[in-house]
């Protein structure tokens, strides 16, 4: 056995967890995502997707799909830079600059890869990089790869923000990489707090949309539109693995800043670009979120009534404001057995555990879809009060 494999064959936590029938992940779902879902024979009520708009099994967003498909073929075999730009490519980032409201826009294989690619290529060694501490992982990756110096200020503190900001020099770029909404707790970012630093010390904003875009803003435009400072961010990126229905994501900013990422972003020049099927599902998702607003509506009427609920029911659940609700448990073997004992119930929820989150504050994530009932919601939240209450976690 070589050194490589003598350093791994001691990690067996995985192995633990399945040997206690815990172990949470890599659960293969039998067909389209929806409310309900069937795993293994089992039906489970799906309160663990990020598909917001509930659009993912919508017939028109797969007939566009296949359509593309046949015009197109299975893929580009190719980078965006050379033979795999598409006419759809340049259409959905046309429409996704517009929709957004900025003058252009890049379109990514992944999301990931936005954060990962676009982070190291605006930034250069005499530059900052200032990230909160709860940002994506994709952004904690962009921020590593980026020669930039890296800084970072706790969680929503825009004191700690102004404490960082206030030591570094008034000539230098200094970026400031925030999510929007916060994939694990559901809260927002204190963006028009961070616009004031922003003019106060000269900097510069990127805002990630991932889980903005289909829940806040005018038709889904996310959190910039939603706090009505798009015109004062910079850049803001999303992606269309969630609300949008397929997979990949965008960067969108001013004409100049987008022809030197055109040019210079690695991840963008020397990744395959993103299939005809997902490029035409995720254009007619958007399609789709500006045609019926009601879809969102929808979202927050079933949300405002989950959040009633489980404050109702002496849930902890942080400072959510989003379809996102952060169950805590706050002990990381609880929180994979509640995670075991809802599905047994018939709920699926994700646990969140380090390095998602610190040690003392693991949860369960539950999140909600325009397509979600209050039926639904009412058996999740039965079930699942069951499970916290035998667990000690509430009263």
């Amino acid at each position: 056995m070589g050194q490589l494999q003598e350093r791994y064959k001691s990690y067996r936590i995985p192995q633990e967890a399945m040997a206690k029938g815990i172990y949470p992940y890599f659960r293969a779902i039998e067909g389209k995502q929806g409310t309900e879902v069937e795993m293994g024979g089992h039906k489970v009520l799906m309160f663990g997707s990020n598909a917001y708009t509930g659009l993912t099994g919508d017939q028109r967003i797969i007939d566009k799909a296949k359509a593309a498909l046949d015009k197109y073929g299975s893929g580009c075999a190719g980078s965006r830079f050379l033979n795999g730009t598409l006419d759809l490519h340049i259409q959905l980032e046309k429409e996704i600059a517009e929709f957004i409201g900025k003058d252009d826009c890049l379109c990514f294989s992944t999301g990931f890869s936005v954060n990962q690619g676009v982070i190291p290529a605006l930034l250069g060694k005499d530059d900052f990089v200032i990230c909160d501490d709860r940002d994506h992982a994709s952004i904690v990756d962009g921020r590593r790869l980026a020669f930039a110096k890296q800084l970072h200020y706790k969680h929503n503190d825009m004191e700690d923000l102004e404490r960082v900001l206030q030591k570094l020099p008034a000539e230098a770029i200094k970026l400031i990489v925030v999510d929007g909404v916060f994939s694990m707790e559901g809260d927002l970012a204190k963006l028009p707090e961070i616009v004031k630093l922003k003019h106060k010390y000269n900097c510069s904003i990127m805002v990630d949309e991932a889980h903005g875009v289909g829940v806040f803003g005018r038709q889904g435009r996310g959190v910039c539109d939603h706090f009505g400072l798009t015109d004062e961010v910079d850049l803001i990126m999303g992606t269309f693995s969630k609300s949008l229905a397929s997979i990949g994501g965008f960067i969108t900013a001013d004409a100049d800043t987008i022809n030197w990422l055109r040019h210079t972003c690695r991840t963008y020049i020397f990744s395959a670009s993103n299939t005809p099927a997902a490029t035409a599902a995720a254009m007619e998702a958007l399609h789709i979120l500006q045609q019926e607003p009601e879809r969102i509506e929808k979202l927050w009427k079933v949300t405002r009534y989950a959040l009633k609920r489980f404050r109702e029911e002496g849930f902890e659940i942080g400072d959510t404001e989003s379809p996102i609700i952060p169950l805590y448990v706050r002990d990381t073997d609880k929180t994979f057995l509640v995670t075991a004992l809802a599905f047994n119930a018939g709920v699926f929820i994700n646990p969140v555990i380090p390095p998602a989150c610190a040690p003392q504050d693991t949860l369960v994530r539950y999140a909600l879809m325009a397509t979600h009932t209050e039926e639904q919601v009412e058996r999740s939240v039965i079930a699942l009060k069951k499970i916290f209450v035998e667990q000690g976690i509430i009263k």
